[in-house]
This record gives C-alpha cells, sequence and structure tokens, in this order.
C-alpha cells in the first residue's frame, strides 16, 4: 500500500461513515500495532505513526525501525480486524453523537419489519425502533411504508445503538406543525400549550406575536391545507387549534369550544374552573366520554367543573341560605365568596377558613363556622345525590338486569347526569417508553 491510497483510503472512510479523519488515523495507527505485536510478542513496544500530510508509515519496535511488510499474512489479518471493529466502534459513536443532537426532532424513515408488537424502521444509516406504546392506537403499518417519528430517545450499548421513536408524543405534533407553519418555524407563532390524547384529539394553544398575523389562521392555512397535511400524518386524528389568552376565564372559555359559556368562576385556592354550560351546550362541552373538557383541562391547567344553569342556581340558594343561618353581619358575603370562585357549600367546606379570612375578613370565629355549617350541608347533599341515585336505578334493574352496552363495551352514560369534573393529572415526567 503506497502512501497517497492510504490517504484515499482514509479520506473514504471517512466520509462514507460520517467518522473524524483523525480517528480514521489513529484507528489504522492502532490495527498496525495489534498486527505487530501478533507477531513480535504481546510484550514488545511498538510503535506506529502515519503521516497526515504525505501518508508516510513509520514503525518501530523499541527504538528501531521496522517493516509492516515482512509481518506476513496473519498478522495482516489481524490489522484488518483490527481496523473493521475499530471502525464500527467509531461509527457507532458518530451516529450516537448525531442523533443525540437531533433527539426530540422529526425523523423520516421506511418500515423494516414488525418484531412482535413493536417495528422496526429503516432511517438510512441506522435502524430505529417504534414500540407499541409510542404508537398511535389503530394504525397499521406496512412493509416500506414511508413513516414519520418524534427521535424519543437515543441509547448506546455494548453492542449497537437504539434509537426510540414516538408518534403519541405531544411533541410529535408540536413538529409537526414546524414542519407545516412556517410561522411557527420562525417563532412568528408561538405554541404556548398543547393536550392530545393520541389518536383520537388534541388541542393546540398558540399565540401570534406579529399583530398582523393570525396565529389560528396561519395554522389552518388556506382551505384548510395546512391542518389538513398534519390531520393526514396523524391519520385523521381531530385538531383543535385554540386561541390563546393571558387571561384564564378567556382560554377555558376558547379551550370548551365548540361549546358557548354561559360563566366561568375561578377558585384560585383550589385551582377549580367551575363552567355553566346550557344544557344543550353540555353534551358538547363534555365531548364523547369527556374527551373535549379533559383536553381543556389539560391544556389550561385548570380543574374544570361543567354545571348547568340550575344545578349553579341551587349550589347558590344552598350557599346563601347557609350563610344566613350563620348570622354574619355582612350583606355582601354571598357575593363575596362567589367571586372568590366558590360556588357551592361543598366548595367552601373544601377551600377551608383561611381564604374566608385573609380575603374576606371574617373573623375565626364567623369562618369556622360557616365552613363547618357548609360541610355539615354538603354531606347532606352528597347523601340525597346517593339515594336519587340508587332510586333511579332500581326501576331500570327491575326492569332488565341486562345492562346494554354501547359499541365500545362500556355501560351508557347516565341521562339524568348534569355535571362533569376533569381533573389536571399530576404528572411527575414523561414516562419511559416501552419496547414491548
Amino acid at each position: 500500500m503506497n502512501q497517497q491510497e492510504v490517504l484515499r483510503i482514509v479520506d473514504v472512510i471517512a466520509k462514507e461513515r460520517n467518522i473524524d479523519r483523525e480517528v480514521v488515523f489513529s484507528d489504522l495507527e492502532a490495527a498496525m500495532v495489534s498486527a505487530a505485536k501478533k507477531y513480535f510478542g504481546s510484550t514488545e513496544q511498538i510503535t506506529v505513526r502515519i503521516d497526515r500530510q504525505n501518508g508516510q508509515i513509520d514503525a518501530y519496535k523499541d527504538a528501531d525501525p521496522i517493516s509492516l511488510r515482512d509481518l506476513g499474512r496473519i498478522a495482516a489479518q489481524t490489522a484488518k480486524q483490527v481496523m473493521i471493529q475499530k471502525i464500527r466502534e467509531a461509527e457507532r459513536g458518530s451516529l450516537h453523537d448525531d442523533f443525540l443532537e437531533r433527539k426530540g426532532t422529526i425523523a423520516t424513515g421506511s418500515v423494516v419489519r414488525q418484531d412482535g408488537s413493536g417495528i422496526t424502521v429503516n432511517l438510512g444509516r441506522v435502524e430505529a425502533h417504534l414500540p407499541r406504546s409510542e404508537q398511535i392506537p389503530g394504525e397499521t403499518y406496512q412493509p416500506n411504508q414511508r413513516l414519520r417519528g418524534l427521535i424519543r430517545d437515543v441509547r448506546e450499548t455494548s453492542s449497537q445503538l437504539r434509537i426510540i421513536l414516538s408518534r403519541t408524543s405531544p411533541d410529535f405534533i408540536r413538529r409537526l406543525f414546524e414542519l407545516e407553519v412556517p410561522e411557527v418555524a420562525e417563532g412568528i407563532i408561538e405554541i404556548k400549550a398543547l393536550a392530545r390524547e393520541a389518536g383520537y384529539r388534541t388541542k393546540v394553544a398558540v399565540l401570534s406575536l406579529d399583530s398582523k398575523v393570525d396565529a389560528v389562521g396561519a395554522c389552518v392555512g388556506v382551505r384548510g391545507s395546512r391542518i389538513k397535511s398534519i390531520v393526514d400524518e396523524l391519520n385523521g386524528e381531530k385538531i383543535d387549534i385554540v386561541r390563546w389568552n393571558d387571561s384564564s376565564t378567556v382560554l377555558i372559555g376558547n379551550a370548551l369550544k365548540p361549546a358557548e359559556v354561559n360563566q366561568i368562576a375561578l377558585c384560585f385556592e383550589m385551582g377549580r374552573a367551575t363552567v355553566v354550560v346550557d344544557d344543550e351546550q353540555l353534551s358538547l362541552a363534555i365531548g364523547k366520554r369527556g374527551q373535549n373538557v379533559r383536553l381543556a383541562a389539560r391544556l389550561t391547567g385548570w380543574d374544570i367543573d361543567i354545571i348547568t344553569p340550575a344545578e349553579y342556581n341551587l349550589g347558590i340558594e344552598r350557599l346563601e341560605r347557609v350563610i344566613k343561618e350563620c348570622e354574619i353581619d355582612d350583606q355582601a358575603l354571598l357575593s363575596k365568596v362567589v367571586a372568590l370562585g366558590m360556588v357551592s357549600v361543598s366548595d367552601v367546606s373544601e377551600v377551608g377558613s383561611e381564604p374566608l379570612i385573609g380575603e374576606l375578613g371574617l373573623s375565626e370565629d364567623h369562618a369556622q363556622k360557616l365552613v363547618g355549617r357548609c360541610l355539615a350541608e354538603a354531606e347532606k347533599v352528597s347523601k340525597e345525590a346517593e339515594q336519587a341515585k340508587i332510586q333511579r336505578e332500581q326501576p331500570a334493574a327491575a326492569a332488565d338486569d341486562v345492562v346494554s352496552e354501547d359499541s365500545d363495551g362500556k355501560a351508557p352514560e347516565d341521562p339524568l347526569r348534569v355535571r362533569f369534573s376533569a381533573r389536571v393529572e399530576e404528572v411527575q415526567g414523561e414516562p419511559e417508553p416501552t419496547e414491548g
């Protein structure tokens, strides 16, 4: 091997495998040292140096120069094996660093095969894994099918590089918007919040930093072209574009659309928003199996109670009666309590006396008396509701012992129920993707 051929081989390997040229030189020198030690003995002091400019190879045993051409076939085979191993290790390290930098971005590849419940995806220089837990429910994959996924995790083991993809992560939606909506990629439109139930529905709250750009219109696109591209990528998953507002009241109203909201009471002590909607808007506000209000709660960060005007008025009437029973000398006390977002006796009993003392200026005795009366009334209301439920269920059970089920195998919703509560889950961090 002449000097120019050495330089050519190094350049080809460095370019094709995306490995630093200096790393290739170092690996080639180490391979030659291994070959010489195979020939002379492992205890000998062998030094090999390749000139980076002209490809000249200088080898020494102790201080004496040696010729690598005279080492024989076995030593040459050893050098080849060591070189291949080191090149693979260097390539794996290069790929690891490359994909680690791309973590959280979208990668495009093609389906190779199905491994159990997971999918292997060819990304070009490396294969990635799409676990069952990261697949959109209902999706099926065919060999050679083009597939996009978020690079969720990059792991380097002793034998291989493990790249985990995700199509269920909320960040997958965020990156798709960056690809399809230039204003999002450029930072003109900001995605302020995002809540997703993969395969079913997503709510995205957007804000325009340029008064001339309509955030919702830009994300939807002309005749819905931009949002359609995203929906098609997600195989029909519904996406609601919500206009962001710093006012929690306005934001909650926007998040619950298409339902029209009558009134919203915010209780900061409980982190709860009580939303009043007309009877005909109730099903829209709740959504199928509670999906609309559940996503709105995640999007806004508020627990959301949906009630009808009749239930709201009944709650206020009970609260007013209890306040009068406490004989507190404050004619505006009811209005003040409602202004704090407490619209029922159960709200007051749950919040406790501290806000009544600190915010409304009640004495400790009056505050504790009011909370105690509200707690007793709340327990009474709870028992009445339980008894009413039993009475409704008894005639139905007597008429038919078989409970009809909906298409998903679940019992139908109680038609007399007019309240729905959505709690914001306490998320400790995204769970690690399972590879099964």
